[in-house]
């Protein structure tokens, strides 16, 4: 009996192929905004950068418009690890620690400028803070600066008792409060649905949310009183970071950075196409007149002595060597 031969087995390229696009990483980011926000714009541009420079070993599904995880699950979702990335607006977190809410403080950073010097300065906390609980920050993008919208316009400062204002997070729940106003919490995807239930009656945001929930459809002015310019934050899970390549992690990065940096600009322009657009649809954008300027001082005032008294050290020194700066 001859002896029996064994031959090698062959494994066609395709399945090779196969084996090795199945080791590439997929991710899942969430986001409460919706598709027309330039928010998610951006993070959708930042998730086809990664794949294009990691050459598809890195794909991030950007799930939009609260669609996977609702906004406050987000954080909680990405530091168990369920999934691996989301974007918040950092003010949500005001509860954790005052820091996060130090961009919705009136009169502490009025302009692009001012507002990318404040990240700047408190980006190392922020960031200590979501490493403290594995998460890794990513980029944060400002939006424009935040107004009012109303059915008719806020002439007297008395107008604002009992005014029922949609407000989306804490420190602007109380600043609401403050102007004699009731707050009420809605996330921007059913804006609409609560003007036209009469759940609110106005909100304070950005022209930029204002012309992507078409405003116009249910009210019709806009005080532009540039309030506070807060930020979106996109931040991932650090032990699905750690399970990258250095080369993929470093491609991330660099996506990371150039999303900061397009995401900045495209704030700006937003603003500006956005105050038009409501204009062109109706909407009248009003500057405050004098007693409602004095009356949203008098309630920002209130907003940041509260803040000092929360505070810890550390945020008020960083609050002191940010407007040091501005003075250089």
């Amino acid at each position: 009996m001859s002896p029996c031969r064994f031959k090698p087995l062959l494994i066609p390229l395709s399945v090779l192929a196969i084996a090795a696009t199945a080791q590439a990483a997929e991710w899942n980011m969430a986001t409460p905004y919706g598709d027309a926000s330039f928010h998610t714009q951006n993070v959708k541009q930042f998730a086809e950068d990664v794949a294009e420079a990691t050459d598809g070993e890195l794909r991030i599904n950007v799930h939009s418009g609260g669609s996977l995880v609702a906004h406050g699950e987000i954080k909680p979702s990405v530091r168990r690890g369920t999934i691996e990335g989301g974007e918040i607006f950092l003010s949500i977190l005001s509860n954790e620690d005052p820091i996060f809410e130090i961009d919705t403080l009136p009169g502490v950073a009025g302009s692009y400028e001012e507002a990318m010097a404040l990240w700047e300065t408190t980006r190392p906390m922020i960031g200590e803070l979501f490493a403290a609980e594995g998460l890794m920050p990513l980029y944060a993008v400002a939006w424009p600066a935040q107004g009012l919208y109303t059915r008719t316009e806020i002439a007297d400062p008395e107008q604002f008792e009992g005014l029922r204002v949609r407000a989306p997070n804490i420190n602007t729940q109380r600043f609401v409060q403050n102007l004699g106003g009731s707050p009420t919490e809605t996330e921007e995807s059913d804006i609409p649905t609560a003007f036209s239930t009469g759940r609110v009656d106005a909100m304070i945001t950005s022209s930029a949310t204002g012309n992507a929930m078409t405003a116009w459809d249910y009210l019709s002015f806009y005080t532009d009183a540039n309030l506070w310019l807060p930020k979106n934050i996109v931040f991932i899970n650090q032990r699905a970071f750690d399970r990258l390549g250095e080369a993929t992690q470093e491609a991330l990065l660099e996506a990371a950075g150039r999303a900061e940096e397009r995401g900045w600009q495209m704030s700006r322009d937003n603003n500006e196409t956005s105050l038009a657009a409501l204009q062109d649809n109706g909407v009248s954008v009003v500057a405050p007149n004098e007693a409602v300027a004095e009356a949203l001082q008098a309630a920002g005032d209130r907003l940041f002595t509260d803040w000092q008294e929360r505070a810890s050290e550390e945020a008020l020194e960083l609050l002191e060597v940010y407007r040091a700066e501005l003075e250089e």
